[in-house]
């Protein structure tokens, strides 16, 4: 019989044991970008991230994994579910603490049940489900999975659904004027008319690999990340640090676009770089118009077809990203509800949830800013 832990601290686990369960394609669930978020500061208990990754042996080999955290609150999950802790209040009962599966601070689809085979990712939920009702948890979260992940919960574990707007080549763009090709002439031209005002500030770009990056290049970075926080009332959780770590510790996966003017950075983008996926993470920088389209969205287009890669995910929200070539997506989450009258109470909300974003992602499809294909 299996044998089942919360892990603590992932450093108790050699990287190598952690990284053998998955296929490093996706960077945000590597022991190294797990185990820096807690090494450099970027956790803390007193923010609601305690670390309680779940993991299953087999005798003394590790055979499945779940990156996981024991939460006081649901900040930085953007899952929201501020109304289901409310609704605990108004009966008298604690929705936390709760167990949540995911990957902090970061709404990035990706593999979150990380197990040698189907057999164990389906064992490894039913028991964390256990797990979690033995410690007295009110809940289980697991939060942008796969949909690959879905063959693993029972239907007791509630579906959520969302949208998110992302680029995805179609395998015929090969540069970006051939990207600007497929869209309607209207589109086209806006596009166009952002890039030339912008191009005569007299802006240009760097784009640094982690391995390529000066010193000062993750100062800038992250000195511009504090700024937009700051702009919008937020607690930065990202240290320098961390952002040094990533430097070395995954220097091809980190990616760093600087908007350059009379040889002074003025703003940049953080991304990291998966096998076939840019994922745009944070950005910050002055108000010059339209510096904020071409470091987050232009910029990382060009890089993805450049490099050959297929998609590009520039983060949650924003429905200005359609007119930009960024299209819905739908994202999902799973959860499960110890309190049966709750369960099934929640598993209704969830339903009608699931409707209406579907609606919204078919209302969103009407106003592509592609070119129409009609039928022959």
């Amino acid at each position: 019989m299996p044998d089942t832990r919360f892990l603590h601290r992932l450093a108790d686990l050699p990287a190598a044991d952690w990284d053998a369960l998955h296929d490093g394609r996706n960077p945000f669930v590597s022991h190294a970008f797990l185990e820096g978020l807690e090494r450099h500061g970027c956790l803390r208990a007193e923010w609601g991230w305690r670390p309680r990754h779940f993991t299953l042996w087999d005798g003394a080999q590790l055979v499945g994994a779940v990156p996981g955290y024991l939460k006081d609150n649901s900040h930085g999950e953007f899952v929201f579910d501020h109304a289901w802790a409310n609704a605990y209040a108004r009966h008298g009962l604690d929705y936390f603490p709760k167990w949540l599966g995911a990957v902090p601070y970061s709404p990035v689809s990706g593999p979150r049940l990380l197990a040698r085979d189907a057999d164990t990712a389906k064992a490894m939920v039913a028991a964390l489900r256990g797990e979690v009702a033995r410690m007295g948890w009110s809940s289980a979260h697991v939060n942008f999975h796969l949909a690959d992940d879905d063959a693993a919960f029972g239907p007791e574990w509630l579906l959520r659904e969302d949208i998110q707007f992302q680029w995805h080549n179609p395998g015929d763009w090969t540069d970006f004027n051939s990207f600007l090709a497929a869209m309607d002439h209207k589109h086209r031209k806006n596009i166009r008319q952002e890039r030339a005002k912008l191009g005569r500030t007299g802006v240009t770009y760097r784009i640094v690999h982690g391995d390529e990056a000066s010193t000062a290049d993750p100062q800038a970075m992250h000195d511009f990340y504090l700024q937009t926080f700051s702009e919008y009332g937020n607690s930065p959780a990202l240290t320098l640090a961390f952002l040094q770590h990533l430097a070395t510790a995954m220097p091809r996966q980190l990616v760093i676009f600087l908007a350059m003017l009379d040889g002074e950075p003025v703003a940049g983008a953080l991304c990291l770089r998966g096998g076939d996926t840019l994922y745009g993470r944070y950005w910050g920088g002055a108000t010059l118009p339209g510096l904020h389209f071409e470091t987050c969205y232009y910029q990382g287009i060009e890089y993805c077809l450049r490099e050959g890669l297929t998609r590009f995910e520039p983060g949650a929200q924003g429905e200005h990203k359609l007119a930009r070539g960024f299209l819905p997506h739908p994202v999902r989450s799973r959860h499960w509800i110890a309190q049966p009258d709750f369960a099934g109470a929640l598993a209704g909300w969830c339903e009608q949830e699931r409707g209406e974003v579907r609606r919204y992602a078919q209302a969103l499809a009407a106003h592509t800013p592609f070119k129409r294909i009609e039928p022959a």
